[in-house]
């Protein structure tokens, strides 16, 4: 890096600009403090290296009121060996299928439509048009950063590039006779430091009646909820639907329909098309309600965003005393799960080894690694039954559902299933 280009990111660094509006943010979301990237899963041999920890410092502009983390690593640094594999969830799998079919159904998509999902992960939705009879068959294209993860889909049998999506991406695309008739992009918009570039790509890249649909989780449940895990430094942005619709319409970009999804804790599906372009479904009534009840949750209001923080506060000590309650008594207690919010969670609260034996996680691609500045060690679930913990806490909460169904064994030694968000709560 050149000296004038380490100033220039030294200088956003300390005084931070939207990356929507462009104003100077200076009113605090929350602080989390520093953190090392949540998916930056630790190698047994580099156990005695250094790691790099970020500011975790969360704003909302007093202009757009977009909640945001200013950029402090870089895409490149997150994204391209990603430890995340969605076909791992069977949940997130089964999300997919009905996507798919629900598309399908209402926008009556078939062999001369192209579908492309940007971050296609490893195949995980695509695979569900590919599954089809050949005679309804839509064409898929995946684009995908994590080059690990793309080679994942492509041994899978999906069409994936390896790339970032951007501005220039979606041209040279668009260039080559690519629009889409469906565009998806699942937990990949609060992942872009870029967002007018990114959302500018999404108008080049579908078609003139096409339809974008996006999901995230909705800050307004995430607030409500506490779930302040979900900030990590893969998420830049932090959306309420009153602001995402602005970011959408700078881009001739019309949001016409949205739903709410329980996925990740809160989600919003949004339906997006170009601005006079072919597509003439009426606007949902969906749209009008969610922009109401938004506004009577003051999300309009800057000052609603300050009581945020404190309520973080109240959490990190009630986990604390838990746990520390827990040990005092004896109780050995074992993590479920290696996701980046268990890696905000743990680090902001300080919880290492020495409160949590280890973990647990399904995906072989975490086991035999350690979590990220906590270097608590990550095992297949079957060293959890050989441990019998006390306690088990359940990192991914928004899938605890799921993991005491397939962990119900546990119960039978007397293990307590534990979750800290939206409070601190052993489950019955």
């Amino acid at each position: 890096m050149e000296a004038g280009e380490a100033a220039l990111e030294d200088l956003a660094l300390t005084n931070p600009s939207c990356r929507f509006c462009g104003a100077p943010l200076e009113r605090t979301f929350v602080d989390l403090g520093v953190s090392p990237l949540a998916n930056s899963y630790v190698e047994p041999r580099d156990l005695q290296a250094p790691e790099t920890f970020y500011p975790l410092h969360v704003f909302v502009c007093e202009r757009c009121l977009l909640v945001q983390l200013p950029e402090a690593a870089r895409p490149e640094e997150i994204f391209s060996d990603y430890a995340y594999f969605s076909s791992v969830s069977t949940s997130w799998v089964e999300h997919a299928r009905r996507y798919v079919e629900a598309m399908i159904e209402r926008f009556g998509l078939g062999p001369e439509h192209q579908a492309v999902e940007i971050a296609s992960n490893d195949g995980y939705l695509l695979r569900h048009f590919q599954e089809r009879p050949e005679a309804e068959r839509v064409p898929v294209l995946g684009i995908e950063p994590a080059a690990n993860v793309a080679e994942a889909a492509r041994a899978a049998g999906i069409p994936t590039e390896c790339a970032f999506f951007s501005s220039p991406k979606a041209e040279e695309l668009a260039g080559r006779g690519v629009r889409a008739d469906l565009l998806v992009g699942n937990n990949v918009l609060a992942h872009v430091p870029s967002l007018n570039d990114f959302v500018a790509g999404l108008a080049t890249l579908l078609a003139d009646d096409g339809v974008v649909t996006m999901e995230f989780p909705h800050l307004l449940r995430l607030m409500a909820e506490n779930q302040f895990d979900t900030i990590y430094h893969e998420h830049f942005s932090y959306f309420s639907f009153t602001v995402v619709r602005k970011v959408f319409g700078a881009h001739r970009l019309e949001l016409f329909d949205v739903d709410e999804l329980p996925t990740h804790g809160g989600s919003l599906r949004i339906y997006g098309r170009q601005a006079g372009g072919g597509n003439t479904e009426p606007v949902s009534e969906r749209v009008t309600e969610l922009l109401a009840r938004e506004e009577a949750a003051g999300l309009l209001d800057p000052s609603t965003y300050d009581g945020f923080a404190e309520q973080v506060r109240r959490t990190k000590r009630a986990l604390l005393r838990f746990l520390m309650d827990a040990k005092s008594e004896g109780k050995r207690i074992v993590g479920y799960g290696a996701p980046a919010k268990g890696n905000t969670l743990l680090n902001y609260c300080g919880v290492r080894s020495d409160f949590l034996d280890f973990t647990v996680d399904r995906s072989p691609h975490k086991q035999g690694r350690f979590l990220p500045g906590t270097r608590i060690p990550i095992r297949a679930p079957e060293a959890l039954r050989e441990a019998r913990p006390d306690y088990v806490l359940i990192l991914p909460w928004n899938l605890k559902q799921e993991i005491v169904e397939q962990m119900a064994d546990v119960r039978s030694w007397g293990g307590r299933f534990v979750v800290a968000i939206p409070e601190v709560e052993v489950l019955p």
